[in-house]
């Protein structure tokens, strides 16, 4: 542990412990809910409408959620979430069992997960701080939190895969809603001081327009926001077309679509875990770079393959290249942002990695039907590829703010002119 700063703090270790338990849950029942779509409908579309449905209210509430995450009592707030959360795995279980589950339903607890994991990301992400205590070791924090997030990729997948040919998908509605147990508990166990908060709480218009107008202003920040939606509409939809993969063109089942995203976890943690043992913000930058374009290098080969074990080693490559992206823009976000902007500017963060994602997701459901799965992928890893390059253009200026940071971190350098 020592080569991780962040597990110096009581309130993390209990985070991480907690909820690395429960992540395994979550996996266990996004696969589950996956492989019954398309179970239920063989279509294409119907599998990009579930997981439309999933990330829609993420786009429409997160960056307002970001207000209230910097008004709200976070830790409070987020045993609110949880619990919420293991309701809907519960009614999913429920429906399964009564044996009156229909694709409508997975739709329509799809959108009210949706809503809730809205309100938990930047929740979650801006009581990072004060978890840990110590700015230091918030870098760490936010990678091992990553880390933890594709171990249980890795885990859950392949668990699932092995429980829904035995048992049937039910059983990963149960788990998942179970193990929800283990981070309230964490959360409830928690010792974290209140944070004041400044002034008087504006018009909530108000406050996420100033969170928005300071975001764009800052020439890193927004490079930043500009390049995560890029890989979030047109690279990551990919994981919506895994069953596709899975069955039509590697000619497998649940577990085939379990090995494919174990391979995605797999080095999406080995990505984390390198990013959470760093000590400094020095070289983030060339990070998002190297990331951006190994993640699309490896799309486009998994893109072409018909081989099963090809695709798990490409995969490994993808969760490697998109983990270390995703975790090194939040880590220099939140290096770069002032504390009492911190929720907003997140909230904006979240909408553009995870919101934007359902418009990728339906628009990657509807050209596959049109020119197949393989192609579709094959033409983002295109796309997000020229992105990488034109984003290496804003180096020097990302590498200069960042240097700021971590040498004045009481400065104002990252207000807005």
């Amino acid at each position: 542990m020592a080569g991780f700063p962040a597990f110096r703090s009581r309130n993390f270790r209990l985070f991480f412990a907690g909820q690395s338990i429960s992540l395994v849950g979550a996996w266990m029942q996004r696969v589950a809910m996956s492989w019954l779509a398309y179970r239920l409908t063989d279509s294409e579309f119907l599998l990009g409408v579930v997981g439309f449905s999933g990330q829609i209210p993420i786009f429409v509430f997160t960056s307002v959620a970001g207000v209230f995450a910097d008004r709200w009592n976070r830790r409070r707030a987020l045993l609110y979430t949880q619990a919420l959360a293991m309701v809907q795995a519960a009614a999913l279980a429920w429906l399964y069992y009564a044996g009156t589950l229909e694709v409508w339903h997975l739709i329509a607890l799809s959108l009210v997960l949706g809503l809730v994991n809205a309100f938990d990301m930047p929740l979650r992400q801006s009581f990072m701080l004060e978890m840990v205590g110590d700015k230091d070791a918030l870098g760490s924090a936010i990678a091992l939190n990553s880390s933890m997030f594709n171990a249980a990729r890795m885990i859950g997948p392949a668990v699932a895969g092995l429980l829904i040919g035995f048992l049937g998908e039910g059983v990963c509605f149960v788990v998942n809603a179970v193990t929800y147990v283990t981070v309230l508990a964490a959360l409830a166990a928690m010792r974290v001081a209140p944070v004041p908060r400044e002034g008087e709480p504006q018009r909530v218009l108000h406050e996420l327009a100033e969170g928005a107008r300071y975001a764009w202003r800052h020439p890193s920040i927004r490079a930043i926001l500009l390049l995560v939606p890029l890989v979030s509409v047109v690279g990551l939809p990919y994981t919506v077309l895994l069953p596709v993969f899975a069955r039509d063109v590697l000619g497998g089942g649940a577990d085939t679509l379990g090995y494919l995203m174990t391979g995605v976890g797999l080095g999406a943690l080995v990505g984390a875990l390198l990013l959470a043992s760093r000590q400094t913000v020095a070289g983030l930058e060339r990070w998002v770079v190297f990331s951006t374009l190994l993640f699309s290098v490896g799309l486009f080969v998994f893109a072409l393959s018909s081989w099963l074990a090809v695709s798990i080693v490409f995969l490994t490559a993808v969760g490697f290249g998109l983990t270390t992206l995703f975790a090194a823009g939040n880590t220099a976000l939140q290096t770069l942002v002032q504390d009492d902007l911190r929720g907003r500017v997140l909230g904006l963060y979240l909408t553009s990695v995870i919101g934007l994602f359902p418009f990728g997701s339906l628009l990657a459901g509807a050209v596959a039907e049109k020119i197949g799965a393989p192609d579709t992928i094959a033409a983002c890893a295109v796309i997000t590829f020229l992105g990488g390059v034109f984003f290496s253009g804003k180096l020097a200026t990302l590498r200069n703010d960042l240097r700021s940071a971590a040498g004045n971190e009481s400065s104002d350098f990252s207000r807005a002119p």
